[in-house]
């Protein structure tokens, strides 16, 4: 099962480097504005990319979408859980809430 995680603790994730972080939103939204370093995994394509982008399945993982009305993160995050990563966390707040902080974001493929 995922856990949440919060603004605070992903910044301090992020920066400590030792975290993969992934949009679970199409690929348009995500080449848009997506948090530093974020891989694109849209929810409904974990099965398909999962393996490859985070072949680690010890690692911390935190899945996040647009905001906490967003069930993306939810969905990814609970198929990663049953693909069997073991650190699964959910960024319930998302995109808008790390924006609305004033965080950096990056944009492109």
């Amino acid at each position: 099962m995922a856990r949440n995680i919060t603004r605070t603790e992903v910044e301090e994730k992020i920066k400590g480097g030792k975290v993969a972080v992934v949009e679970a939103l199409p690929a348009e939204y995500y080449e848009e504005a997506h948090l530093p370093g974020a891989l694109n995994l849209p929810h409904d394509a974990v099965d398909q990319l999962a393996p490859g982008l985070l072949p680690d399945k010890q690692a911390d993982v935190i899945v996040y979408c647009s905001s906490d009305t967003c069930a993306n993160s939810g969905i990814a995050a609970e198929r990663l859980t049953e693909l069997g990563y073991k650190n699964v966390y959910k960024y319930t707040e998302g995109k808008q809430d790390w924006i609305g902080a004033g965080l950096p974001t990056e944009s492109g493929a």
